[in-house]
């Protein structure tokens, strides 16, 4: 087991690092301040920005110093690193291919192409025998919405094989609707499986409900998982989690002699009762562990009269790394996505450091860690904060702010939540901008980046972003013809690019300074509003 340290040896990571010198920022705009940061920090030799790996150390390196250069102090005791824990596991499933046995046959997948599979378990060798099958619907418990799929049915060292998503999805009277709850994410869905003792969690995929295709499932487990280590939790955790395409879970169920469609039919309705599966397999890997600090890069502008509150800006620098190639090219870069989030934060720590006088409080810029792989950095944060959540007053997180051109809109998520919407309401105002109320998260987006933890320990979160009324609606139909033939989410493709037009991403970046500014000085706590489920953990504080 190869322990890693936070910092290695300089001689160890120059020959990266010194591919890329930074551009020093003393007199730059603020466009191209956020163009530099975003081009440097998605450059090749940072490798994809994956933790636990030979480019993380310069990653880190590069953070710190573009704070440092911003403004902005040490805000980890001293230090701008808060190490986190994490375990790497790169999986070998025996032959790559998982073999299942029913009675209508036998079914041979492949891995990569039919399936993915992985473990967290810090286990060099896993092996389940002849386990057997349950369909457990969407695998989900959750008594307040009169759901369990559990109920009746053990699941005990068998294999869950589920849907993606929650019932809401397909029925407006279930759960939610089509805003998906955090029932219907994949985290929650493993770790219920792990709860109730299975030896596999399979989830199906399915592009629509699951809101990406097949290739962002391979291109997250391309190479090691991530998870935070804590060597009692992670025994607790289900031996082998993972995907399988649509088409491969029709083989399976034939092979089981039962019908899919009429399975997920049933499933998708309140009283279903979950069902074992004639099938049995075997599942063997061996895997390489991979135990390391990461870190959190974490810089602070003290507050004065109020510098015991904190506003926090949050935003992830990590990415896929390097995987399966795509067009021959195998560095996953995230330029959108995120190197743009942490440009961000350093334009507006910029700002606000050269303010003629400091805000009331605190203000933290939080560069967080390993967000692909479960949003594990701001998890850490926020079970371990290094400033009190209970005197956090909001998290304004920085996700995906690359190409995008100006709107006269300005999309809300999750409206009515809390009282943070009067400030984006203002500040939209103040930049001529009308509010578009949206409340589709069909697609489980208010779960899929790094606010959702500072939500869940009861810190407001403000989620908006530029919307689709383009001010020069011909000139932005023309560039997404031209330039974005199919997405780069997820892809090597995500890469920076000169002819990025970054003016409507200015505009969102400055609504998010303005409503920092205003909270860092009017010294009010906004408020969960009453019927959501954050606000009795916020009142607890």
């Amino acid at each position: 087991m190869k322990k890693l340290f936070l910092i290695p040896l300089l001689a160890l990571w120059l020959p990266v690092w010194a591919q890329v010198t930074p551009a020093s920022l003393k007199g730059m705009n603020d466009e191209a301040l956020l163009r530099t940061i975003t081009r440097e920090l998605s450059d090749d030799s940072f490798g994809g920005r994956k933790p636990l790996t030979l480019y993380e150390a310069p990653t880190l390196a590069y953070i710190a110093d573009r704070f440092k250069e911003v403004g902005l102090e040490p805000g980890a005791g001293g230090s701008y690193f808060q190490k986190v824990p994490l375990l790497g596991v790169e999986t070998h499933i025996k032959n790559n291919e998982w073999v299942v046995t029913g009675k209508k046959g036998t079914v041979k997948l492949r891995y990569w192409d039919d399936f993915v599979l992985w473990t967290l378990r810090a286990e060099e060798k896993i092996k389940i025998n002849k386990a057997d099958f349950v369909f457990v619907g969407f695998g989900i418990h959750a008594p307040e919405y009169g759901w369990d799929d559990y109920a009746g049915v053990d699941v005990k060292g068998k294999v869950v094989v589920m849907l993606v998503n929650d019932p809401g999805f397909y029925d407006d009277n279930l759960f939610r609707g089509k805003n998906m709850t955090y029932y219907g994410r994949w985290t929650y869905k493993f770790d219920e499986a792990g709860k109730q003792g299975a030896a596999a969690a399979i989830i199906i995929h399915d592009t629509a409900p699951a809101s990406y295709g097949w290739s962002v499932v391979q291109n997250s487990r391309a190479t090691s998982s991530l998870s935070l280590y804590s060597e009692g939790e992670n025994k607790l955790l289900v031996p082998f989690q993972g995907w399988v395409t649509g088409q491969s879970a029709q083989k399976l169920f034939e092979a089981a002699g039962v019908s899919m469609d009429e399975s997920i039919a049933a499933a998708k309705k309140r009283g279903f009762t979950s069902f074992p599966l004639n099938l049995k397999t075997t599942i063997e890997s061996t895997n390489k562990l991979e135990f390391g600090e990461s870190a959190n890069v974490v810089g602070i502008l003290p507050g004065t009269s109020l510098k015991d509150e904190y506003i926090i800006y949050s935003g992830h620098w990590d990415h896929l790394g390097i995987g399966q190639p795509v067009a021959g090219d195998s560095i996953y870069n995230g330029a959108s996505d995120n190197a743009s989030g942490i440009a961000a934060m350093a334009l507006i720590a910029r700002r606000f450091s050269e303010l003629p006088e400091r805000p009331k409080r605190t203000l933290v810029f939080l560069a967080v860690t390993a967000e692909e792989s479960g949003l594990l950095g701001s998890q850490y944060y926020a079970e371990h904060p290094l400033f009190p959540l209970a005197k956090t007053a909001v998290c304004l997180n920085m996700d995906s702010y690359g190409d995008n051109m100006p709107t006269s809109d300005l999309i809300v998520s999750a409206p009515g939540h809390s009282e943070t919407d009067r400030y984006v309401l203002d500040a939209a105002a103040a930049q001529g901008r009308t509010l578009v109320f949206s409340n589709d998260n069909s697609g489980g987006g208010y779960y899929r980046s790094d606010h959702f933890n500072f939500a869940k320990m009861g810190v407001p979160v403000v989620l908006a972003k530029g919307g689709r009324t383009f001010i020069d609606p011909v000139a932005a139909k023309d560039h997404r013809e031209k330039y974005y033939p199919v997405s780069t989410y997820h892809q090597p493709s995500d890469e920076y690019h000169d002819w990025w037009v970054v003016s409507g991403t200015l505009q969102d970046i400055y609504l998010f300074y303005a409503i920092g500014l205003r909270l860092a000085n009017d010294g009010y706590f906004p408020k969960w509003n009453d019927g959501v489920e954050y606000k009795a953990v916020r009142e607890k504080k």
